[in-house]
Protein backbone atom coordinates (compact mmCIF):
# COMPACT_ATOMS: atom_id res chain seq x y z
CA UNK A 1 0.00 0.00 0.00
CA UNK A 2 1.32 3.43 -0.95
CA UNK A 3 2.09 5.71 1.99
CA UNK A 4 0.20 8.99 2.24
CA UNK A 5 1.96 12.09 0.98
CA UNK A 6 4.14 13.67 3.69
CA UNK A 7 2.22 16.06 5.91
CA UNK A 8 -1.20 15.28 4.46
CA UNK A 9 -2.47 12.53 6.72
CA UNK A 10 -2.58 14.69 9.88
CA UNK A 11 -3.87 17.91 8.38
CA UNK A 12 -7.47 19.05 8.70
CA UNK A 13 -8.54 20.01 5.20
CA UNK A 14 -11.26 22.61 4.82
CA UNK A 15 -13.46 23.51 1.89
CA UNK A 16 -11.56 26.75 1.35
CA UNK A 17 -8.41 24.75 0.54
CA UNK A 18 -10.00 23.67 -2.73
CA UNK A 19 -11.44 26.99 -3.81
CA UNK A 20 -10.26 29.19 -6.67
CA UNK A 21 -11.62 32.11 -8.66
CA UNK A 22 -12.86 30.90 -12.04
CA UNK A 23 -13.93 33.50 -14.61
CA UNK A 24 -17.37 32.33 -15.78
CA UNK A 25 -16.48 32.79 -19.44
CA UNK A 26 -14.02 29.86 -19.10
CA UNK A 27 -16.87 27.42 -18.45
CA UNK A 28 -17.22 25.59 -21.77
CA UNK A 29 -20.80 25.65 -23.05
CA UNK A 30 -20.09 23.69 -26.23
CA UNK A 31 -17.59 20.95 -27.07
CA UNK A 32 -14.59 21.61 -29.28
CA UNK A 33 -15.43 21.22 -33.01
CA UNK A 34 -13.47 17.95 -33.04
CA UNK A 35 -13.16 15.58 -30.08
CA UNK A 36 -9.36 15.53 -30.17
CA UNK A 37 -9.18 19.25 -31.01
CA UNK A 38 -9.24 20.36 -27.37
CA UNK A 39 -6.19 21.52 -25.44
CA UNK A 40 -4.11 19.36 -23.10
CA UNK A 41 -2.13 20.60 -20.11
CA UNK A 42 0.71 18.21 -19.30
CA UNK A 43 0.95 18.71 -15.56
CA UNK A 44 3.28 15.86 -14.66
CA UNK A 45 6.28 18.08 -13.90
CA UNK A 46 6.71 21.36 -11.97
CA UNK A 47 6.77 23.25 -15.28
CA UNK A 48 3.48 22.59 -17.13
CA UNK A 49 3.42 22.09 -20.89
CA UNK A 50 0.64 23.49 -23.06
CA UNK A 51 -0.27 20.98 -25.79
CA UNK A 52 -3.07 19.94 -28.11
CA UNK A 53 -4.96 16.78 -27.23
CA UNK A 54 -3.93 15.21 -30.54
CA UNK A 55 -0.40 15.06 -29.07
CA UNK A 56 -1.52 12.81 -26.23
CA UNK A 57 -0.25 9.47 -27.66
CA UNK A 58 3.30 10.86 -27.60
CA UNK A 59 3.13 11.19 -23.80
CA UNK A 60 2.69 7.46 -23.20
CA UNK A 61 5.04 4.51 -23.55
CA UNK A 62 4.65 1.10 -25.17
CA UNK A 63 3.40 -1.24 -22.47
CA UNK A 64 1.34 1.37 -20.63
CA UNK A 65 -2.32 0.54 -19.97
CA UNK A 66 -5.19 2.96 -20.41
CA UNK A 67 -8.36 2.17 -18.46
CA UNK A 68 -11.61 3.74 -19.69
CA UNK A 69 -15.08 3.92 -18.16
CA UNK A 70 -17.42 2.37 -20.75
CA UNK A 71 -20.66 3.59 -19.16
CA UNK A 72 -23.29 5.05 -21.47
CA UNK A 73 -25.17 8.24 -20.63
CA UNK A 74 -28.92 7.68 -20.69
CA UNK A 75 -31.42 10.41 -21.62
CA UNK A 76 -32.47 10.52 -18.01
CA UNK A 77 -34.43 13.80 -17.87
CA UNK A 78 -38.16 13.23 -18.24
CA UNK A 79 -41.04 15.66 -17.94
CA UNK A 80 -44.68 15.20 -17.02
CA UNK A 81 -47.46 16.42 -14.77
CA UNK A 82 -49.38 15.49 -11.64
CA UNK A 83 -53.12 14.68 -11.70
CA UNK A 84 -53.66 18.31 -10.61
CA UNK A 85 -51.88 19.50 -13.75
CA UNK A 86 -48.74 20.73 -12.00
CA UNK A 87 -45.56 20.20 -14.06
CA UNK A 88 -42.67 18.11 -12.81
CA UNK A 89 -39.30 16.78 -13.88
CA UNK A 90 -37.73 13.42 -13.12
CA UNK A 91 -34.03 12.64 -13.37
CA UNK A 92 -33.58 8.88 -13.39
CA UNK A 93 -30.56 8.04 -11.25
CA UNK A 94 -30.75 4.27 -11.52
CA UNK A 95 -32.87 1.62 -13.24
CA UNK A 96 -33.67 -0.81 -10.42
CA UNK A 97 -35.54 -3.44 -12.45
CA UNK A 98 -36.09 -2.98 -16.16
CA UNK A 99 -38.59 -5.84 -16.32
CA UNK A 100 -40.94 -4.28 -13.76
CA UNK A 101 -40.18 -0.72 -14.85
CA UNK A 102 -38.83 0.33 -11.46
CA UNK A 103 -36.39 3.24 -11.24
CA UNK A 104 -34.89 5.50 -8.59
CA UNK A 105 -35.09 9.17 -9.56
CA UNK A 106 -34.76 12.74 -8.40
CA UNK A 107 -38.04 14.65 -8.58
CA UNK A 108 -38.36 18.39 -9.17
CA UNK A 109 -41.89 19.59 -8.44
CA UNK A 110 -43.56 22.40 -6.50
CA UNK A 111 -45.34 20.03 -4.11
CA UNK A 112 -44.39 16.37 -3.76
CA UNK A 113 -47.23 13.94 -4.60
CA UNK A 114 -48.20 11.13 -2.25
CA UNK A 115 -47.10 7.52 -2.78
CA UNK A 116 -49.47 5.78 -5.18
CA UNK A 117 -49.91 8.87 -7.35
CA UNK A 118 -49.88 8.11 -11.07
CA UNK A 119 -47.99 10.74 -13.04
CA UNK A 120 -48.72 11.35 -16.70
CA UNK A 121 -45.40 11.71 -18.49
CA UNK A 122 -44.62 13.46 -21.77
CA UNK A 123 -44.58 10.76 -24.43
CA UNK A 124 -47.75 9.04 -23.23
CA UNK A 125 -46.47 6.74 -20.48
CA UNK A 126 -47.09 6.79 -16.74
CA UNK A 127 -44.86 6.80 -13.67
CA UNK A 128 -46.39 5.58 -10.41
CA UNK A 129 -44.74 6.91 -7.25
CA UNK A 130 -43.98 3.98 -4.93
CA UNK A 131 -42.10 5.80 -2.16
CA UNK A 132 -38.60 6.96 -1.32
CA UNK A 133 -35.33 5.19 -2.12
CA UNK A 134 -33.17 3.50 -0.89
CA UNK A 135 -35.24 3.65 2.31
CA UNK A 136 -38.13 5.59 3.82
CA UNK A 137 -35.88 8.61 4.44
CA UNK A 138 -33.87 8.25 1.24
CA UNK A 139 -33.01 11.22 -0.96
CA UNK A 140 -34.47 9.67 -4.13
CA UNK A 141 -37.91 8.46 -5.17
CA UNK A 142 -38.89 5.03 -6.46
CA UNK A 143 -41.21 4.90 -9.47
CA UNK A 144 -42.79 2.18 -11.57
CA UNK A 145 -42.84 3.13 -15.25
CA UNK A 146 -45.56 1.65 -17.44
CA UNK A 147 -42.98 0.33 -19.92
CA UNK A 148 -39.28 -0.55 -20.09
CA UNK A 149 -37.40 2.46 -18.63
CA UNK A 150 -34.47 2.27 -21.04
CA UNK A 151 -36.79 2.28 -24.06
CA UNK A 152 -38.85 5.15 -22.65
CA UNK A 153 -35.79 7.28 -21.92
CA UNK A 154 -34.37 6.60 -25.38
CA UNK A 155 -37.65 7.69 -26.98
CA UNK A 156 -38.77 10.56 -24.74
CA UNK A 157 -35.87 11.59 -22.51
CA UNK A 158 -33.50 14.53 -22.63
CA UNK A 159 -29.71 14.50 -22.26
CA UNK A 160 -28.94 15.26 -18.58
CA UNK A 161 -26.53 18.11 -19.20
CA UNK A 162 -24.69 19.42 -16.11
CA UNK A 163 -26.24 22.40 -14.29
CA UNK A 164 -23.47 24.77 -15.44
CA UNK A 165 -24.32 24.22 -19.13
CA UNK A 166 -27.03 26.74 -19.80
CA UNK A 167 -28.51 25.68 -23.15
CA UNK A 168 -31.22 23.09 -23.69
CA UNK A 169 -30.00 19.71 -24.90
CA UNK A 170 -29.70 19.25 -28.64
CA UNK A 171 -28.84 16.58 -31.19
CA UNK A 172 -25.20 17.68 -30.91
CA UNK A 173 -25.28 17.07 -27.15
CA UNK A 174 -26.77 13.64 -27.69
CA UNK A 175 -23.74 12.74 -29.81
CA UNK A 176 -20.98 14.66 -28.01
CA UNK A 177 -21.98 14.17 -24.35
CA UNK A 178 -21.17 10.49 -24.91
CA UNK A 179 -17.90 8.65 -25.46
CA UNK A 180 -17.31 6.93 -28.79
CA UNK A 181 -17.02 3.57 -26.99
CA UNK A 182 -20.00 3.89 -24.59
CA UNK A 183 -21.44 0.40 -24.17
CA UNK A 184 -23.38 -0.01 -20.92
CA UNK A 185 -26.33 2.33 -20.30
CA UNK A 186 -26.79 3.72 -16.82
CA UNK A 187 -24.96 7.03 -16.30
CA UNK A 188 -26.58 10.44 -15.85
CA UNK A 189 -23.27 12.25 -16.36
CA UNK A 190 -20.53 11.52 -18.86
CA UNK A 191 -17.01 10.33 -17.95
CA UNK A 192 -15.82 13.59 -19.44
CA UNK A 193 -12.07 12.95 -19.75
CA UNK A 194 -12.91 10.25 -22.30
CA UNK A 195 -14.93 12.64 -24.48
CA UNK A 196 -11.67 13.81 -26.10
CA UNK A 197 -11.01 10.44 -27.75
CA UNK A 198 -12.06 9.68 -31.31
CA UNK A 199 -11.46 6.48 -33.25
CA UNK A 200 -8.35 7.85 -34.98
CA UNK A 201 -6.73 8.71 -31.64
CA UNK A 202 -7.60 5.30 -30.18
CA UNK A 203 -6.03 3.66 -33.25
CA UNK A 204 -2.90 5.79 -32.81
CA UNK A 205 -2.58 4.69 -29.18
CA UNK A 206 -2.94 1.04 -30.16
CA UNK A 207 -0.31 1.45 -32.88
CA UNK A 208 2.02 2.99 -30.28
CA UNK A 209 1.79 -0.16 -28.15
CA UNK A 210 -0.50 1.26 -25.46
CA UNK A 211 -2.91 -1.36 -24.11
CA UNK A 212 -6.56 -0.65 -23.33
CA UNK A 213 -9.08 -1.99 -20.82
CA UNK A 214 -12.50 -0.99 -19.52
CA UNK A 215 -14.31 -0.64 -16.23
CA UNK A 216 -17.88 0.50 -15.67
CA UNK A 217 -19.07 3.11 -13.20
CA UNK A 218 -22.55 4.51 -13.74
CA UNK A 219 -21.96 8.16 -12.91
CA UNK A 220 -24.74 9.59 -10.78
CA UNK A 221 -26.07 13.12 -10.34
CA UNK A 222 -24.31 13.15 -6.99
CA UNK A 223 -21.11 13.97 -8.87
CA UNK A 224 -22.45 17.56 -9.03
CA UNK A 225 -23.52 17.61 -5.37
CA UNK A 226 -21.87 20.58 -3.63
CA UNK A 227 -19.88 20.08 -0.46
CA UNK A 228 -21.70 22.03 2.24
CA UNK A 229 -19.46 21.39 5.27
CA UNK A 230 -16.29 23.25 6.15
CA UNK A 231 -14.42 20.16 7.36
CA UNK A 232 -14.41 18.06 4.20
CA UNK A 233 -14.28 14.80 6.15
CA UNK A 234 -17.81 15.52 7.36
CA UNK A 235 -19.12 15.34 3.79
CA UNK A 236 -21.43 12.41 2.99
CA UNK A 237 -20.34 10.98 -0.36
CA UNK A 238 -22.86 9.71 -2.90
CA UNK A 239 -22.97 6.06 -3.98
CA UNK A 240 -22.49 4.68 -7.51
CA UNK A 241 -22.46 1.19 -9.04
CA UNK A 242 -19.20 -0.11 -10.54
CA UNK A 243 -17.71 -3.20 -12.16
CA UNK A 244 -14.10 -4.26 -12.80
CA UNK A 245 -14.19 -7.18 -15.27
CA UNK A 246 -11.83 -10.14 -14.88
CA UNK A 247 -10.20 -9.20 -18.19
CA UNK A 248 -9.34 -5.76 -16.81
CA UNK A 249 -7.96 -7.22 -13.60
CA UNK A 250 -5.69 -9.41 -15.72
CA UNK A 251 -4.69 -6.48 -17.95
CA UNK A 252 -3.57 -4.54 -14.87
CA UNK A 253 -1.55 -7.52 -13.60
CA UNK A 254 0.05 -7.91 -17.03
CA UNK A 255 0.87 -4.20 -17.15
CA UNK A 256 2.59 -4.41 -13.77
CA UNK A 257 4.55 -7.48 -14.87
CA UNK A 258 5.99 -5.73 -17.92
CA UNK A 259 6.81 -2.53 -16.02
CA UNK A 260 4.07 -0.42 -17.60
CA UNK A 261 2.02 2.34 -16.04
CA UNK A 262 -1.72 2.27 -15.37
CA UNK A 263 -3.40 5.42 -16.68
CA UNK A 264 -6.95 6.11 -15.55
CA UNK A 265 -9.03 8.08 -18.02
CA UNK A 266 -11.11 10.22 -15.71
CA UNK A 267 -11.86 10.43 -12.02
CA UNK A 268 -14.66 7.86 -12.33
CA UNK A 269 -12.10 5.29 -13.44
CA UNK A 270 -9.88 6.22 -10.49
CA UNK A 271 -12.78 5.75 -8.08
CA UNK A 272 -13.61 2.39 -9.63
CA UNK A 273 -10.09 0.97 -9.58
CA UNK A 274 -9.27 2.20 -6.11
CA UNK A 275 -12.63 0.96 -4.74
CA UNK A 276 -11.83 -2.48 -6.12
CA UNK A 277 -8.30 -2.38 -4.67
CA UNK A 278 -9.54 -1.35 -1.23
CA UNK A 279 -12.54 -3.64 -0.93
CA UNK A 280 -11.45 -6.63 -3.00
CA UNK A 281 -14.92 -6.54 -4.58
CA UNK A 282 -14.93 -6.45 -8.37
CA UNK A 283 -18.52 -5.23 -8.54
CA UNK A 284 -20.91 -3.39 -6.25
CA UNK A 285 -21.67 0.07 -4.94
CA UNK A 286 -18.98 2.52 -3.92
CA UNK A 287 -19.12 5.73 -1.92
CA UNK A 288 -15.34 6.10 -1.81
CA UNK A 289 -14.22 9.64 -0.92
CA UNK A 290 -10.66 10.34 -2.01
CA UNK A 291 -9.00 13.25 -0.21
CA UNK A 292 -5.36 14.24 0.43
CA UNK A 293 -3.61 11.49 2.35
CA UNK A 294 -5.37 8.71 0.43
CA UNK A 295 -3.15 5.70 -0.30
CA UNK A 296 -3.49 4.94 -4.02
CA UNK A 297 -2.87 1.32 -4.98
CA UNK A 298 -3.56 1.04 -8.72
CA UNK A 299 -3.43 4.29 -10.69
CA UNK A 300 -0.11 5.84 -11.77
CA UNK A 301 -1.32 8.49 -14.23
CA UNK A 302 -4.60 10.36 -14.50
CA UNK A 303 -6.15 12.10 -17.48
CA UNK A 304 -8.88 14.45 -16.32
CA UNK A 305 -10.83 17.57 -17.21
CA UNK A 306 -10.80 20.74 -15.10
CA UNK A 307 -13.23 20.60 -12.17
CA UNK A 308 -15.47 22.87 -10.13
CA UNK A 309 -14.05 24.86 -7.22
CA UNK A 310 -14.60 23.24 -3.82
CA UNK A 311 -15.76 19.95 -5.42
CA UNK A 312 -14.98 16.40 -4.35
CA UNK A 313 -13.18 16.00 -7.68
CA UNK A 314 -10.78 18.82 -6.78
CA UNK A 315 -10.09 16.90 -3.59
CA UNK A 316 -9.45 13.70 -5.54
CA UNK A 317 -6.94 15.20 -7.96
CA UNK A 318 -5.24 17.05 -5.08
CA UNK A 319 -4.85 13.71 -3.32
CA UNK A 320 -3.42 12.22 -6.49
CA UNK A 321 -0.94 14.85 -7.67
CA UNK A 322 -0.40 16.99 -4.57
CA UNK A 323 -2.53 19.90 -3.41
CA UNK A 324 -0.03 22.72 -3.99
CA UNK A 325 0.89 21.38 -7.42
CA UNK A 326 -2.75 21.06 -8.51
CA UNK A 327 -3.66 24.56 -7.34
CA UNK A 328 -0.68 25.97 -9.24
CA UNK A 329 -1.74 24.08 -12.37
CA UNK A 330 -5.24 25.51 -12.10
CA UNK A 331 -3.89 29.04 -11.87
CA UNK A 332 -1.79 28.34 -14.97
CA UNK A 333 -4.87 27.00 -16.76
CA UNK A 334 -6.89 30.11 -15.87
CA UNK A 335 -4.09 32.42 -16.99
CA UNK A 336 -3.77 30.54 -20.27
CA UNK A 337 -7.54 30.56 -20.80
CA UNK A 338 -8.16 26.82 -20.78
CA UNK A 339 -11.79 25.76 -21.06
CA UNK A 340 -13.28 24.21 -17.90
CA UNK A 341 -15.68 21.41 -16.93
CA UNK A 342 -17.45 18.75 -18.99
CA UNK A 343 -17.00 20.23 -22.47
CA UNK A 344 -13.64 21.77 -21.61
CA UNK A 345 -9.97 20.88 -21.99
CA UNK A 346 -7.93 18.12 -20.35
CA UNK A 347 -4.94 17.71 -18.03
CA UNK A 348 -2.50 14.84 -17.50
CA UNK A 349 -1.34 14.22 -13.94
CA UNK A 350 1.16 11.87 -12.30
CA UNK A 351 0.74 10.34 -8.87
CA UNK A 352 2.81 12.28 -6.34
CA UNK A 353 3.38 9.47 -3.85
Amino acid sequence: MTAPAPGTQDRTWTLADFDFNLPPELIAQQPAPERSGSRLLDGRSPVPQDLRFAQFPGLLRPGDLMVFNDTQVIKARLFGHKPSGGRLELLVERVLDAASGEVAAHMKVSKKPAPGTVLQMDGGFTATLLGRWPNAEGPLYRFAFSQDPFALMAAHGHVPLPPYITHEDSAEDEARYQTVFAAKPGAVAAPTAALHFDEALLDALQAAGVARANVTLHVGAGTFQPVKVDNIHDHLMHSEWYDVPVATQQAIADCRARGGRVLAVGTTTVRTLESWARSGLATGDTSIFITPGFAFQVVDLLLTNFHLPKSTLMMLISAFAGHAHVMALYQHAITERYRFFSYGDAMLLQRSA
